[in-house]
């Protein structure tokens, strides 16, 4: 079975069932799913980050690594253009955390090869991505990822947020 399809229809953590991929990276897949537990059933993000090795002391110092990221998305999590950390779990030693879902789409899917932004567009893009950043540095963390996929323009108020996974 492939890791892409693995989870689908399941319920992870008796509460997150499993509706469809959204990306794989280098640290592991992403999915779309539900909250059983909430009413209407909303929509998440569950990220699944596994381990690339069973080893007892390897995996220790996975769980270590897996509870800072999660204390560093809860800590940012309250600015209003960075997903929330809704849950983290482990199962099977595998680690998941579970994020707000942002309803829009990537800066990515905006750029047109060949075609320039012109100033009025660039200015408000660096400025909301800069003043993210200005609040993730404060709280002694690094974003190193910031490229237009994980720039993601929500669509009720058109404000861009910054997803991904953090580092201290």
């Amino acid at each position: 079975m492939s890791m892409q399809a693995s989870f689908l229809g399941q319920l992870l953590d008796r509460r997150y069932r499993v509706i469809s991929p959204l990306a794989a990276g280098g640290f592991g897949q992403t999915y779309i799913a539900e909250d059983t537990r909430r009413p209407g059933n909303p929509k998440c993000v569950v990220k699944h980050l596994k381990p690339a090795s069973s080893d007892l002391r390897f995996l220790d110092n996975a769980r270590r690594l897996f509870a800072t990221e999660a204390e560093t998305l809860e800590k940012l999590g309250n600015h209003e253009q960075i997903p929330r950390l809704l849950a983290y779990f482990e199962e099977n030693e595998e680690f998941f955390l579970v994020q707000e879902l942002i309803n829009g789409h990537s800066l990515a899917s905006e750029l047109q090869p060949g075609k320039q932004w012109i100033e009025s567009q660039v200015c408000p893009l660096l400025w909301e991505v800069l003043n993210v950043l200005v609040f993730v540095h404060s709280n002694h963390v690094i974003h190193r990822d910031i490229k237009p996929e994980n720039l993601l323009r929500r669509h009720p108020d058109q404000q861009f947020c910054v997803g991904r996974l953090w580092h201290r």
